[in-house]
């Protein structure tokens, strides 16, 4: 049996549960419906019970409470873990990479992640990301110039990007 820990906290774009396995974030996101965050995690890592804890999960939940106070970067210390092909695991890995007040596009994501031609492989990996905020998949934008899709809606990807670049609007983009 496999136990992870939740906890949810208040943030100025709603309530953000987190989901931890063994010490790692699994699932993470704008919402209270555990069950929803589990249904994005790869069957693999799917615990069999899940327990609140708000002492377990403390650490998680400071580091969002400072990333919303402005230190942008607390989150990236967290660790997390999420299992797809080698690819897409590529593609989380170099979101975390990108700093907080710019963006990048998908095309960009997939260059970075040694596929200059998998753009929609990139965005991909961003609409399969189950661990929002942590794995910033709200830095990347299409070339188009449009917010384009985020799970949780247009205006919370921008809120997020006006928060992380509050004098440049969405960031630089390429």
């Amino acid at each position: 049996m496999t136990t992870a820990y939740f906890d949810t906290v208040e943030t100025p774009d709603g309530p953000f549960t987190v989901i931890l396995l063994e010490g790692e974030v699994i699932a993470a996101g704008w919402t209270t419906d555990t069950d929803d965050l589990l249904s994005r995690v790869h069957p693999e890592l799917k615990p069999t019970d899940l327990r609140h804890d708000t002492e377990i999960v403390r650490p998680v939940s400071l580091a969002i409470k400072y990333y919303y106070d402005g230190n942008h970067d607390a989150t990236l210390t967290i660790p997390i873990h999420q299992k797809s092909g080698a690819f897409i695991e590529r593609c989380w890995s170099e979101l975390r990479a990108v700093p907080a007040g710019t963006t990048v596009s998908y095309s960009d994501l997939a260059a970075s992640a040694g596929n200059p031609r998998a753009a929609r492989a990139a965005a991909s990996a961003c609409a399969n990301n189950a661990i929002a905020l942590l794995i910033p998949c709200h830095r990347v934008l299409p070339k188009n110039g449009s917010t384009g899709g985020f799970l949780y809606g247009p205006e919370l990807k921008d809120s997020l990007l006006k928060r992380e670049n509050p004098l440049g609007g969405a960031g630089e983009e390429d």
